[in-house]
């Protein structure tokens, strides 16, 4: 799914940096500062939620989107919780390369608020 979403941003002009989990990904956002963080709700080490509550509470601005396909966990659950806890877009997997887009330009046009 990473290689996905890094082609399709790429092709469209963007600089992506890659994290395999929210802990990894949360020192990478701390060390770059980049635009937007996408975050998965499922990962290893630390989970999506957590990451976006404490990337929330560290930099309040940060615009996030959050995306899951939630497996047997009972989606849309977990993306409703995303967007509790701070992310401004949410995309229910698998979503189309266009939906991707979109959220990301809302989000970096400021038309969706962190």
């Amino acid at each position: 799914m990473r290689q996905t979403l890094r082609r399709i941003l790429e092709s469209s002009g963007h600089t992506v940096l890659e994290a395999p989990d929210g802990r990894k990904g949360l020192k990478l956002f701390n060390d770059h500062r980049p635009a937007l963080v996408i975050a998965d709700i499922l990962m290893p080490e630390k989970e999506g939620l957590e990451t976006i509550r404490e990337l929330r509470a560290q930099t309040p601005d940060a615009k996030i989107i959050a995306i899951s396909g939630g497996g047997s966990f009972g989606e849309p659950g977990f993306l409703h919780a995303a967007s509790v806890f701070g992310a401004g877009e949410i995309l229910q997997k698998p979503f189309r390369a266009e939906e991707l887009m979109a959220a990301v330009t809302r989000m970096l046009d400021g038309e969706r608020d962190p």
